[in-house]
């Protein structure tokens, strides 16, 4: 496969204002908070970002796009991205360099688990969040992604088609986000004067 200049510019474009994203859901979701946990809420953008970074690379992109499992998760074959380079990949993105299609579906995952973090603001501890953060994006970010937008998915052989992450990122961190803050409760003395 060839690679096209304006395919590969496009797409790397759209990789850096998907990455944008993130860095303004904590600006927005600092505005939702009180005074004294701006920078606890803005930093749990900022550490998803380093941490699913890091994880995408290691196991997430592997477990996304990898060889096909049964149509549920995807292979270890690009652990670590062995065999990821600047060669198109002969089944996604094949006229831009694998390694740039790589960095565009990891501003998705980031910016997937940064979208829960609104549900649970005053609620959870940062710590807590960021090791829920890791085993959402492992148990349920991974799969539903390879369900969908994998080569042998088992929800794209039944023919969805998910471009803008309908599914894959509003869906699936919404229900989540619900899910987490119905179990955590309301924020504690939210609504009070003096708890600024």
């Amino acid at each position: 496969m060839a690679i096209n200049g304006a395919d590969t510019a496009w797409i790397l474009v759209s990789a850096a204002m998907v990455m944008l994203m993130t860095p303004a859901l904590a600006l927005f979701y600092g505005g939702m908070v009180r005074r004294k946990n701006l920078l606890s809420t803005m930093m749990m953008s900022v550490a998803i970002i380093a941490v699913i970074g890091v994880l995408w690379i290691f196991f997430g992109y592997s477990l996304a796009f990898g060889s096909d499992h049964g149509g549920v998760i995807g292979g270890l074959n690009f652990l670590g991205l062995n065999g990821v380079g600047q060669d198109p990949s002969m089944v996604y993105a094949t006229t831009v360099p694998q390694f740039a299609f790589v960095m565009y579906q990891a501003m998705f995952a980031i910016i997937t688990v940064a979208l829960i973090t609104g549900a649970v603001v005053e609620r959870m501890k940062f710590s807590a969040l960021l090791i829920f953060g890791v085993f959402w994006f492992a148990l349920v970010y991974l799969p539903v992604a390879h369900w969908v937008w994998g080569s042998g998915g088992w929800l794209a052989k039944l023919g969805m088609l998910d471009f803008a992450g309908g599914t894959v990122v509003h869906i699936s961190a919404g229900v989540s986000a619900l899910s987490l803050a119905s179990i955590l409760g309301p924020r504690q003395g939210y609504a009070q004067k003096d708890s600024m």
